[in-house]
């Protein structure tokens, strides 16, 4: 083993039992003082603004050096505008009712026994991702108001700005004098120290994967610890023969044109036989004006002649760029088996005035969030009131869609007695 190497997995060794200890002192803090840690945080986050922006630099500079594309520097990027987005953020779970503690559900046998189901935190979690360095301050704020340890593995292109972003919840951890290794950082870009905290299940009870499908396979395949995941944002939306035209126009632009580069993007439109005629030219213009390129069936590209034909890879894929698959259906059924064929259970959308089409819809379409009338860009934490997210899950067990608090918790069960036995 190259003396790097032994060094970082000592460095591991000691951050990994810095989260062990931290979990365990973390399930005892009292709300209060939780809160008003987050809140420190926030001012953190937005007094040290400069400094961040100078740390993300570095970061961007590395990336264009290393040809990194246009999508993925728009998600390394920081603004003064989204690191107050991402205090907001923290505030907003400062706020939120402590889930520790809370009885979930209490009843009382026969024999007098008093049966509490209380929730408890999960331990040390490991969250490894790619790109956005807001992950790392949602992710430091959620765990820690869940009352566990987290473990912060960034990709190498956002390096400064994430080693920068969990000093400040170090520091503040200090200086309220709880554990500063409740937001571990692994300190290293060697691929190979992902590999080997996926082995140390005795030490990490929790991963969740944040970045592009090759990464999230990878972690499924070499992980001994339970992962929760959602593989591919692959959104749909459903133009009903019933819909409003003008609410279809925005709804679909807002969905792929407000931020492409997300999961929750839209990346395949499906629209009624019946009203593509309306409708496709008149969202095809907006798109084009704001540079989208559309690939469409056979019929849509008779409607919009200067589009893509469509290719056979192009649904199903997350595309996380403008670029926008089209189809034509005949009807709501026909959309229902393209979404099932195609869809990756994330968010999927239908525009009706239809309630029948509507119910029908939001019954069939088994993704984690169904909108109705609603931009897919709607299927995150924040708009969801859950302050932050940790992830959107596409799973069913243990957490699905965005994951809040309570997604970061699990539950004892609390037996009270007055000297009962078992006979």
């Amino acid at each position: 083993m190259s003396n790097e190497r032994a060094n970082w997995k000592k460095n591991l060794l000691e951050t990994l039992q810095g989260c062990r200890e931290a979990a365990r002192k973390l399930s005892q803090v009292p709300s209060q003082l939780k809160k008003k840690a987050l809140l420190e945080a926030a001012r953190q986050l937005e007094k040290e603004k400069a400094a961040i922006l100078r740390e993300n630099q570095k970061d961007i500079r590395a990336a264009v050096k290393e040809g990194l594309g246009s999508v993925m520097i728009d998600r390394l990027t920081l603004t003064e505008k989204r690191i107050s987005e991402m205090a907001a953020g923290v505030r907003t779970v400062a706020g939120l009712p402590d889930p520790i503690g809370r009885i979930q559900a209490h009843w009382k046998r026969p024999n007098g026994l008093k049966i509490f189901r209380v929730a408890v935190p999960l331990g040390v979690i490991l969250i490894i991702y790619e790109s956005r360095p807001n992950v790392t301050v949602e992710c430091a704020s959620l765990c820690f108001k869940s009352g566990n340890a987290v473990i912060l593995r960034g990709g190498k292109e956002a390096f400064e700005s994430n080693r920068f972003l969990a000093s400040i919840f170090q520091n503040v951890f200090r200086r309220f004098q709880l554990p500063a290794s409740a937001a571990g950082f692994v300190s290293t870009t060697d691929r190979k120290a992902v590999d080997f905290l996926l082995r140390r299940d005795t030490d990490i009870q929790l991963v969740i994967p944040r970045g592009g499908a090759a990464l999230i396979r990878k972690v499924v395949r070499l992980s001994r610890i339970p992962v929760i995941k959602h593989d591919q944002g692959i959104c749909h939306i459903y133009v009903d023969a019933r819909a409003d035209l003008k609410k279809a126009v925005e709804i679909s632009y807002n969905a792929k044109m407000q931020r492409p580069s997300v999961c929750n993007a839209m990346e395949t439109l499906l629209v009624h036989q019946k009203i593509a005629e309306k409708f496709l030219p008149v969202l095809g213009k907006k798109l084009k004006t704001a540079g989208c390129e559309i690939r469409g069936d056979r019929t849509a590209c008779k409607i919009l002649p200067w589009i893509e034909p469509a290719q056979a890879g192009d649904y199903g894929c997350e595309f996380l760029d403008k670029i926008l698959a089209v189809k034509t259906v005949p009807h709501l059924n026909a959309a229902l088996e393209h979404i099932q064929k195609y869809g990756s259970a994330h968010t999927d959308a239908i525009v009706t005035e239809d309630a029948r089409a509507a119910r029908i819809f939001t019954q069939e379409v088994d993704s984690s969030s169904v909108m109705v009338n609603a931009s897919t860009r709607f299927s995150d934490g924040f708009q969801y009131g859950f302050g932050a997210e940790i992830g959107i899950s596409t799973d069913k067990i243990h957490a699905r869609g965005p994951m809040g608090l309570e997604g970061l918790t699990s539950y004892k069960y609390v037996v009270q007695g007055s000297g009962q036995i078992r006979r």
